[in-house]
């Protein structure tokens, strides 16, 4: 991932979580693996009061690989103070059994130098209609 300094803050948001996207759903490269090149290994994301570390969302890839068909990152705002963003966001998802569904997520994140995510906290709200924009993803 490329440091966050060389991108706006949106940019980097959306590239940061579109390509580990891609690679999660179009790869066979193994979750630790692809894990690594976009997380710390003492990373802690904290979702709705639910606190993943590693070995959490490593896990998570799972069914996410099996189940995700399509997705898109929509970032509506992203600021930054030195290695820390905060960003509002939406990710439009298309699942293989229950359909489509939009989540709107409101991020604060740390991340390394070299643009590795090292925390973050997140609150999120699933949407009532799915929002029909594809700014980023596939």
């Amino acid at each position: 991932m490329k440091p966050l300094e060389s991108k706006t803050p949106e940019q980097f948001i959306a590239d940061f979580f579109t390509s580990f996207t891609e690679a999660v759903v179009h790869s066979d490269e193994q979750p630790a693996d692809l894990m690594a090149r976009y997380y710390t290994r003492d990373v802690v994301q904290v979702a709705d009061g639910v606190r993943l570390d590693w070995g959490r969302l490593v896990a998570h890839l799972r069914p996410v690989r099996r189940n995700l068909t399509e997705f898109s990152f929509q970032v509506h705002e992203a600021l930054t103070d030195g290695n820390r963003i905060a960003a509002r966001f939406t990710i439009h998802a298309r699942m293989r059994k229950s359909g489509s569904v939009s989540t709107r997520v409101h991020m604060f994140a740390e991340f390394t130098p070299d643009g590795l995510m090292r925390r973050a906290r997140q609150l999120t709200r699933t949407l009532d209609q799915v929002e029909p924009q594809h700014e980023h993803g596939s």
